[in-house]
């Protein structure tokens, strides 16, 4: 067994001022899109870096959910200006981004295939350590030995998973995440919840693992619907939280939620699923489809009594479904595929092959109830029309 977290993580307000401290010759900053720089951050880091004596490179533009091509494109502009840290600053994309760029710096002969099997990577930090940067309050890739890159001419979002590509350094810092527009502080607090509880009821849980569970789904509760509704000081304790549950999944891993999410990103045509938003609106099903198994329902049930939640087993993971499907409606989640807007047509066209692609995802491993693609098909489509599950 094995529990990996950054060696340091500077968290508080101001903690982007420890960028000036930092050793070494030449740095990448990795950013998406323009907002970080309108508000001032990617000048104050770069102005940090360059008080620590450091030469920098900017490469910008990662795209949300970002692609294969964007990856190589990265990695290209590493193996130029051949930099000892690689930054990466923003949401989940461009860190995960700059995580498989690492890899293709350090290894250019290395293919996209060779990564996509679980714990396989080449040694990394040959060339450069990793620095991350987080400004959303949800995927917690800081912490995490996880990047998500979509390969968009096959549809299909893909996990990468390993160890090496924890971070050196994180750093979280919640003034970033202030900035976060609401419909994002809610589909990034829903993501935050579902890697909390998918990591607590994990077959890879362990006594490492569950407080920082546990403690990240308190916090949720207590602070994710005031930082909805414009609560700074509670914005901030959700960027803590999320950190904590990134600590937990990282080493508990996910399950079914996540296979399901990953896989229905970018199918339809009625346009993107956000990843929070998948996330959210599984949850409740997929709590009720592992609660058959009797020792995972006493574990949603330890969750449920953690958050307040009293009453019999059964009844404990029926209010944790009722608690979660009611956050869902105060936030505008939509709680069923159907209510999301996608054509029950195309849905029952492409589920079969949506459902095959979900069983062999990574998270689905760790997920405490197996499930095969027959199973799968069949909880999509109650997932589509909102039914209880059953079975």
């Amino acid at each position: 067994m094995r529990f990996t977290l950054p060696r340091d993580v500077y968290y508080g307000k101001d903690s982007l001022d420890v960028l000036k401290t930092l050793k070494g010759k030449k740095a990448i900053l990795v950013v998406g899109g323009g907002s970080l720089k309108r508000f001032g951050f990617v000048d104050q880091v770069l102005n940090n870096l360059k008080e620590a004596g450091i030469e920098t490179a900017l490469f910008e533009g990662v795209e949300p959910d970002p692609s294969v091509e964007t990856v190589m494109r990265g990695a290209k502009a590493m193996q130029d200006f051949e930099p000892d840290w690689i930054i990466a600053m923003g949401g989940g994309s461009p860190i995960d981004a700059a995580k498989a760029m690492w890899v293709f710096y350090e290894y250019p002969d290395t293919s996209f295939e060779d990564l996509i099997t679980p714990f396989s990577f080449p040694e990394l930090r040959q060339k450069a350590k990793f620095l991350a940067i987080s400004s959303t309050s949800g995927t917690a890739t800081e912490v995490t030995a996880f990047s998500v890159i979509t390969d968009y001419e096959k549809g299909i979002k893909y996990p990468l998973a390993d160890f090496n590509i924890t971070p050196d350094i994180a750093i979280v810092d919640p003034t970033l995440a202030e900035k976060m527009p609401q419909q994002l502080t809610a589909y990034t607090g829903m993501d935050a919840l579902t890697h909390a509880i998918e990591a607590y009821v994990s077959t890879l849980n362990s006594p490492f693992t569950d407080p920082l569970a546990i403690k990240a789904i308190q916090m949720v509760n207590d602070y994710l619907l005031k930082s909805y509704d414009g609560d700074m000081e509670s914005r901030d304790q959700m960027h803590y939280g999320q950190c904590l549950a990134g600590m937990a999944f990282s080493n508990a891993l996910l399950g079914i939620v996540h296979s399901m999410a990953h896989k229905t990103g970018a199918v339809f045509s009625t346009g993107h699923i956000t990843h929070g938003l998948a996330n959210a609106m599984y949850l409740p099903y997929v709590i009720q489809y592992n609660a058959k198994l009797p020792e995972t329902a006493k574990r949603y049930a330890d969750i449920a009594n953690s958050i307040g939640i009293v009453g019999s087993v059964e009844e404990c993971v029926q209010k944790l479904c009722d608690k979660i499907v009611e956050m869902n409606r105060y936030m505008k989640i939509p709680n069923t595929l159907k209510e999301f807007g996608i054509i029950e047509e195309e849905f029952k066209e492409k589920i079969a092959d949506i459902s095959v692609h979900a069983v062999e995802d990574a998270c689905t491993g760790s997920n405490p109830r197996p499930i095969d693609p027959e199973t799968m098909e069949r909880l999509f489509t109650y997932i589509y029309y909102g039914k209880p599950i059953d079975f």
